[in-house]
């Protein structure tokens, strides 16, 4: 599969500072990262932009992935594009992340969609989302890049589950502000704990997959550590045509989580599936 693993530092290597990620990250193998949005706030001072740029670049390794600002992560939010009263939060945090992207030649955005608030209707949540994800879109193709919309599990009052939820959302931000830019963000252990069917989320969807994530379930560990038939999703990715990154989106169980990997295949520019189908068969004897 012409693919490539990129390590998501937002979730995996945890015990080091977020600084030592992209070069941690590097020493074990791979060639690209990921990030939620890496700051505490919206808009990071440009110290704080300048610190986080130089780990990437001098850790020697791609960032593929760019979250835009979500709120407060740990604490249950889940994104800010859907907030009426965080609007120009958002909208400024979106100049200041395609500014990074630009400079280290990142290409893809996820915009987490925020969860219902009560204080507002949910049709003025959808149509604030609709024009932050229009705005985003338009700054994003400025530099050639997509904006991901998320399914996502285990936040109840997130409104997004389903890939059709967020084909939804895309399809309507198309047809009010014609923007062709925005992309599914699949990931394959949100759409399966959620019940989605994901073989024909890939079948009906899989020109508009923007980016791929993978954990298996259930604890949203590593490859092999549950019943996510990752081997054969990604199989059907490939058949579909699927090119883009694998982002590792797991919660690491073990002290080397990356050993169910070999490590000639962390940076290679080609997924070997046979690696997947090798876990799900040992996990299964």
């Amino acid at each position: 599969m012409k693919a490539t693993y990129t390590v998501n530092c937002s979730i995996l290597l945890t015990d080091l500072p977020l600084l030592e990620r992209p070069a941690a990250a590097k020493d074990a193998g791979f060639s690209a990262v990921e990030f939620w949005w890496p700051f505490a706030t919206p808009t990071p001072s440009d110290a704080e932009v300048t610190a986080f740029i130089r780990a990437i670049q001098d850790a020697g390794v791609r960032l593929t992935g760019l979250n835009f600002a979500a709120g407060d992560m740990p604490a249950g939010d889940r994104g800010i594009v859907s907030n009426p009263g965080l609007q120009k939060a958002f909208q400024d945090n979106v100049a200041i992340a395609v500014d990074i992207a630009d400079t280290l030649g990142t290409r893809a955005f996820n915009a987490l969609y925020g969860n219902r608030d009560d204080a507002f209707t949910p049709a003025t949540q959808d149509d604030v989302a609709a024009d932050n994800l229009a705005f985003a879109a338009a700054a994003a193709d400025r530099i050639g890049a997509i904006v991901l919309v998320e399914p996502v599990s285990g936040a109840p009052r997130y409104p997004i589950k389903t890939a059709a939820d967020a084909i939804g959302v895309i399809d309507r931000v198309h047809a009010e502000s014609g923007t062709t830019n925005l992309r599914l963000l699949a990931d394959l252990y949100h759409l399966d704990v959620n019940g989605d069917d994901t073989s024909a989320v890939i079948r009906d969807h899989g020109s508009r997959i923007g980016h791929v994530q993978i954990a298996d379930a259930p604890g949203r560990g590593e490859p092999g550590t549950g019943g996510v038939a990752l081997a054969r999703q990604v199989h059907e990715l490939a058949d579909g045509g699927y090119a883009g990154y694998l982002g590792l989106e797991y919660k690491a169980t073990r002290p080397d989580t990356f050993d169910w990997l070999p490590r000639d295949e962390r940076g290679a520019d080609a997924v070997n599936i046979e690696t997947l189908s090798q876990l799900q068969e040992t996990r299964i004897s």
